[in-house]
């Protein structure tokens, strides 16, 4: 939803009108109270002194007050023989100024006891999530804010807001600790391989050989290729990742990075089909997402061999293109689909290291990706296998 439109949609439950809508009806239902004691009061009285008078002169009564100013005598003398003469004497102390006077003091103590129980969601709602904060600001992410019945809407999308953030700092946290470990495990193999390596030419235990030098220069270059990827998705997550805007093809690309990887596919017995259009012409970084493509393949070569199937789709309409890439691989594990994306996830680890792959690739795919302004999803096939679903949304010219 756009934020026009999100405005739109809130507005009708914006929180001054939620109090405002709130406080004008407390305030309309003391007034309509004492009104209707005071409505009350007089046709008790009315109703009490007409008792008292013979019913001919009481019809008389009704006549001449049609034009009282005609019968003005004759009016007074029927009101100073039935009628009390404080309710015809003006002045602030009569008998009908002072029951308003209880009236109105008694409204108070109604106005306080109405005005804390209406506001109470109001003051509810702000508590929790104050006292949910207070518990992440001492390294509890797994407190979240409980939504109050009847607040205003602004305030439980205020607490929904807050338990997503939370929910990310909890990922956040997870993923740190995890990355962490991972993280030296991944640096130091290939840190102590080298080192041995180097060791045991030093100690004269192996000659120092082309074929010696090159296995430590694969370790460095994996060591390389690591931190690499490392520095780059710690750019994208800040948001200073930048892309080049080229003007390219698509449909050429996709051809360009599955001709790359015939050798690989060939080696894992996968046979491959693309399926599509002659041409689709874009704007975005040519290279960039060519490495989201070469990522993906590679992903399917490492954990999708088995499939022996590899199927990428595209289709481009006038607002996005949408690449789908699928296999017949084991798939992943439903629990394990919402953290595909993440920095070092592997469905099975120990098969992700010997295959090479550091657990960086999808992660950088999915930054890739939403650095472009596009979605990245994946799903597991009802008929076996993993789906890739890339939605990039189309631009008619580069930005300037």
């Amino acid at each position: 939803m756009s934020g026009g439109a999100r405005a739109k949609a809130i507005r009708p439950h914006s929180l001054w009108r939620w109090v405002a809508v709130r406080m004008s009806l407390l305030a309309l239902g003391v007034v309509s109270l004492i009104a209707l004691c005071m409505w009350l009061r007089f046709a008790t009285e009315t109703y009490l002194t007409e008792q008292k008078i013979p019913p001919a002169t009481l019809e008389r009564i009704r006549t001449i007050s049609a034009s009282p100013a005609q019968h003005e005598q004759e009016l007074w003398g029927y009101l100073r023989q039935y009628y009390q003469p404080q309710d015809v004497v003006p002045g602030i102390l009569g008998a009908d100024w002072l029951l308003f006077y209880a009236l109105m003091a008694a409204s108070i103590p109604l106005i306080v006891v109405l005005g804390f129980v209406t506001s109470r969601p109001l003051s509810r709602q702000f508590s929790i999530v104050a006292a949910t904060a207070r518990r992440v600001t001492q390294g509890d992410f797994s407190s979240r804010a409980e939504l109050v019945p009847n607040a205003p809407a602004e305030l439980n999308r205020l607490a929904e807001d807050f338990n997503a953030m939370c929910e990310k700092l909890s990922r956040y946290e997870r993923e740190v600790l995890d990355s962490s470990a991972i993280l030296a495990h991944e640096l130091r193999t290939p840190l102590n391989a080298a080192m041995g390596r180097l060791q045991g030419i030093l100690d004269g235990v192996f000659e120092p050989q082309p074929d010696q030098l090159a296995m430590i220069l694969r370790q460095l270059v994996q060591l390389n290729r690591l931190v690499s990827d490392l520095h780059f998705l710690s750019v994208a997550r800040a948001g200073e990742l930048r892309l080049s805007e080229d003007k390219f093809d698509l449909t050429e690309l996709i051809r360009d990075r599955i001709n790359w990887s015939v050798p690989a596919l060939d080696a894992a017995g996968i046979v491959s089909r693309v399926e599509v259009p002659s041409s689709a012409p874009w704007y975005g970084d040519r290279d960039r997402l060519g490495q989201v493509v070469s990522i993906l393949i590679e992903n399917v070569v490492r954990y999708a061999g088995s499939g022996r199937a590899l199927t990428v789709r595209l289709s481009a309409s006038s607002g996005t293109a949408r690449l789908i890439i699928q296999d017949r691989g084991p798939g992943v594990p439903a629990e394990e689909l919402p953290r595909i994306f993440d920095r070092f996830w592997r469905a099975e680890h120990s098969r992700g290291r010997h295959s090479g792959g550091s657990g960086l690739g999808l992660s950088i795919a999915g930054v890739i990706v939403e650095a472009h302004g596009g979605m990245i999803q994946a799903a597991n096939r009802v008929d076996g296998g993993l789906e890739v679903n890339i939605s990039l949304p189309r631009r008619s010219a580069a930005p300037r």
